[in-house]
């Protein structure tokens, strides 16, 4: 890809935020990436937006986390993944897997 837009270079940094920032205090792992391994969802969409820029990203970002909340199924209850989604404006709490 040519030089990222601007749109994309904000995407960037505000997925690099939440890695340094707010993934680390959070307390649980990406459902994704401890049932399948390979990148977590923040460094999946993260690369997918510097490979495709914003706009060709959203679908496949879309999936990665609809992939995600389906993982939780194959957690064990001692991999239960609990917090706040922090997708848009308003966080919503959450909790995935067994009890």
């Amino acid at each position: 890809m040519s030089d990222p837009t601007p749109a994309a270079r904000l995407v960037d940094r505000a997925i690099a935020w939440y890695q340094v920032r707010l993934s680390p205090r959070k307390g649980y792992s990406c459902a994704h990436r401890v049932a399948h391994g390979g990148d977590s969802c923040s460094g999946a969409v993260r690369r997918c937006v510097a490979e495709r820029g914003v706009s060709r990203s959203a679908l496949p970002a879309a999936l990665r986390l609809l992939a995600c909340y389906r993982a939780v199924a194959l957690l064990s209850p001692q991999q239960r993944v609990q917090g706040v989604c922090c997708c848009g404006p308003i966080p919503i709490p959450f909790g995935f897997g067994r009890r």
